[in-house]
């Protein structure tokens, strides 16, 4: 279920991202895409379940592709997205497009990273 929620989240922020790119607010996509601006709220804050239909309305009036939806990498430039797990999906989806040594790569220097990081903040430590 928590898999689904952030997928759900993730479609959402990136709809809205796409969006305000575009220049387009809520009403404006609404009323191109011939939903309620109620419902587009509920989409980009992950409140709303979007039927493929809503979601292909939505990709007609954006004028985008599917696979655009779906593209997550984006996001994680995104600095107003708080939410902990949200941001861990984010950069798992870009992580899962890498070769395995790219992400070992990644991996070796996150944990060289958070060990400085424990060391200066005496995390763990008791």
């Amino acid at each position: 279920m928590a898999a689904t929620t952030n997928f759900i989240r993730l479609v959402g922020e990136h709809l809205r991202m796409i969006r305000e790119l575009k220049g387009i607010n809520q009403e404006e996509l609404a009323e191109n895409a011939g939903i309620a601006r109620a419902r587009i709220s509920e989409i980009e804050n992950g409140k709303g379940n979007a039927t493929l239909g809503t979601l292909a309305k939505v990709m007609e009036a954006l004028e985008i592709a599917p696979m655009e939806i779906f593209n997550f990498q984006n996001l994680s430039n995104t600095t107003d997205i708080t939410d902990k797990k949200l941001l861990i999906e984010i950069h798992r989806a870009r992580l899962m497009e890498r070769e395995l040594s790219e992400i070992q790569y990644v991996i070796d220097n996150t944990e060289t990273v958070l060990k400085l990081m424990d060391k200066k903040t005496g995390y763990g430590k008791k």
